[in-house]
């Protein structure tokens, strides 16, 4: 303890090892030490939790922040508040949905320029893969952004097209040149146009027009261009259970492939979504509640390696009640551990799980090895957790800017009581320090 400057003490601390009373020592905003529970702290400031449990900090790789350009939908200050709030110590944001997307290191500097002093956390930025920016490819990796995300089938804003397959085949083949990720909205564009489109607020419709097969069918040709260009890709928002058994055989004969699904597909279902119900619009869609069980089953076995939020935040006025015509995205930073958490816990999955899913494999998607877990070396970011307390879901005390929530009204089991960056107390019982994030780069 001779350099610790803090030391954080809970009854329950979840290491890499298990969860155990522990103390863990920071210095100059490191983990130095996880000691035993009663380990004498000398002259360092003890900040005893007691038997809330300290988690590390979480890391969500799936968040569009919207700034600038977009900043009345969400913004860094409003996002990254959101996201303390709710135990995230690290975001990397989504290349599109602001003005301009970052598809060019311009781009990219403009969009640092903007966050810089508006995050309360460490954030992060994907770049894009455009039908016309494969020259661009290179320039952004080596500018530091975590990879790029494509769309196969329309993304909803017209200065971020998809791309076609040949299209797909350029940027995948740059993209594997130089040893970059790229992460894809797979839906095919072809099953959802022969799909029926109905307007209008019944969710039934909407559900038909956003088809698993146009999901597993997107998948299928990703995995195979994977397979023949031997490029590391990333499933994104998988909702599809039915994909599922492609994605384990691809991965068992060596394709490099990762996925992720959200906190929504995991604790909604479309048997209970209300028609007219707009809040609860996103691509790919909420589905049935057997196809939920599936998606739970794979996060058991490894199938998916991780939960983000995909947080697509808009302003009220377009979550319509026609599910055709609304913005589809769900706003969920600062809710998502404890919903994630209050359906695990139902299943018979632990803590421990929450944390491997939403922290330490997110972490390891985009080569932050200083995140995502407590041991020494690592940052100093902990999320301090009360798990068995339950709250109710009030819009009115969501610090995303437009307070629009598919968890209105639900009672969620697991309190942040207190979130830490780099050894510092950022958000404790609703009050907020001045910004304190950084602005990340890949270093890998």
């Amino acid at each position: 303890m001779s350099d610790a400057e803090l030391v954080l003490r809970s009854t329950r601390v979840i290491t890499p090892g298990g969860t155990r009373p522990a103390s863990v020592a920071v210095a100059d905003g490191r983990i130095t030490a996880v000691l035993p529970y009663d380990t004498p702290v000398g002259g360092a400031r003890l900040e005893d939790v007691g038997e809330h449990v300290l988690l590390p900090g979480l890391v969500d790789t799936h968040v569009h922040v919207n700034d600038p350009g977009r900043t009345e939908w969400e913004g860094f200050w409003t996002a990254t508040r959101a996201a303390a709030a709710g135990g995230i110590t690290t975001l990397v944001d989504m290349p599109l949905n602001s003005l301009p997307p970052t598809t060019t290191v311009e781009n990219l500097r403009t969009k640092q320029e903007v966050a810089r002093d508006k995050a309360h956390i460490d954030v992060g930025f994907w770049g894009g893969a455009l039908p016309g920016n494969v020259k661009d490819l290179r320039p952004l990796h080596e500018a530091g952004v975590f990879g790029f995300k494509a769309f196969l089938s329309p993304s909803g804003v017209d200065e971020f097209p998809h791309l076609d397959q040949e299209q797909l085949a350029r940027s995948m083949a740059e993209i594997a040149g130089f040893g970059g990720l790229l992460i894809v909205h797979a839906e095919d564009p072809h099953r959802l146009a022969a799909a029926p489109q109905q307007g209008g607020p019944k969710y039934a419709h909407f559900l038909a027009s956003r088809p698993r097969d146009a999901e597993d069918t997107a998948i299928a040709t990703l995995i195979a261009r994977a397979r023949r260009l031997h490029a590391r890709v990333h499933v994104l928002h998988l909702s599809s259970g039915d994909a599922l058994p492609l994605i384990a055989a691809a991965r068992a004969e060596g394709v490099r492939v990762t996925v992720e699904t959200c906190p929504h597909y995991l604790t909604l279902t479309a048997e209970e979504v209300p028609d007219g119900a707009g809040e609860f619009k996103c691509c790919p869609p909420i589905r049935e509640a057997a196809n939920q069980d599936l998606l739970w089953r794979a996060l058991a076995d490894g199938t998916i390696d991780c939960v983000v939020t995909d947080h697509s935040p808009s302003t009220a006025d377009l979550k319509t009640n026609d599910f055709a015509t609304a913005w589809g995205g769900i706003s969920g930073l600062q809710l998502s551990l404890p919903a994630v958490w209050t359906e695990a816990r139902k299943r018979g999955h632990t803590l421990e799980d929450v944390v491997r899913w939403m922290s330490t494999r997110t972490a390891e998607l985009v080569g932050l090895g200083h995140k995502g877990a407590i041991e020494a070396g690592r940052d100093a970011d902990f999320a301090v957790l009360a798990p068995d307390e339950t709250f109710t879901v009030d819009p009115v005390a969501l610090q995303h800017r437009n307070r629009v929530t598919a968890y209105a009204g639900r009672t969620l089991s697991g309190v942040v009581k207190s979130t830490w960056l780099r050894g510092e107390r950022i958000v404790a019982d609703g009050e907020f320090t001045d910004p304190k994030g950084r602005l990340l780069t890949r270093t890998l």
